[in-house]
């Protein structure tokens, strides 16, 4: 079941869900809109011919700040990271669905490749997969609403929740956007 505007401001009210810093116009009747963050991991040319998903891909990446009314032109085809502005935390008997801004997907700009959810027990700041699919430069603009998340609750708490020691989570309590950990799936024999 999806929670209503209603049920969202209750288990905010209550401290089990958090997203901060809120403003309240952002909580729409299913959703919280969320918002871009100023650093950006934007791919460089390289060396290397290939991405090797069993090497770290930090190295392959540079951090981009935006600044105040500068916008960051994303051209047609080019895939960075970013993050939200907000801070989210989940408790044990919800989920979180990312999805992108209808308008800004009209124009041909979307926010996740594949990471649009959100498992109970999730802290931190959410990485943004950004992608231009238009034909034209699209400006990203510090503080923009990008997103909205939805939370949807659980038939019981999860046993298990992100960030459990037994689960390998990679991403828990980031704070800015964060390049590919799969490698670290190699190392511990997860394959």
């Amino acid at each position: 079941m999806v929670l209503s505007d209603r049920s969202i401001k209750e288990e905010l009210a209550r401290g089990r869900l958090v997203v901060a810093p809120l403003d309240p116009a952002d909580i729409q009747p299913a959703s919280i809109d969320v918002h871009l963050d100023r650093r950006l991991l934007v791919f460089r040319n390289s060396r290397r011919p290939y991405i090797d998903l069993r090497q770290p891909t930090s190295d392959l990446m540079d951090t981009v700040e935006v600044d105040g009314d500068v916008p960051f032109i994303l051209h047609p085809g080019e895939f960075v990271l970013g993050s939200t502005v907000e801070n989210i935390e989940v408790p044990d008997d919800l989920v979180g669905r990312l999805e992108g801004k209808s308008s800004l997907g009209r124009i041909g700009l979307l926010i996740h490749s594949t990471a649009g959810y959100v498992d109970p027990g999730w802290k931190g700041h959410l990485t943004l997969e950004l992608s231009n699919v238009s034909r034209l430069p699209i400006t990203l603009y510090y503080g923009m609403k990008i997103g909205q998340i939805s939370f949807l609750r659980l038939t019981t708490p999860a046993d298990r929740l992100y960030g459990s020691p037994t689960l390998g989570s990679k991403y828990q309590g980031q704070q800015e956007p964060t390049a590919s950990r799969y490698y670290q799936d190699f190392r511990q024999g997860r394959e």
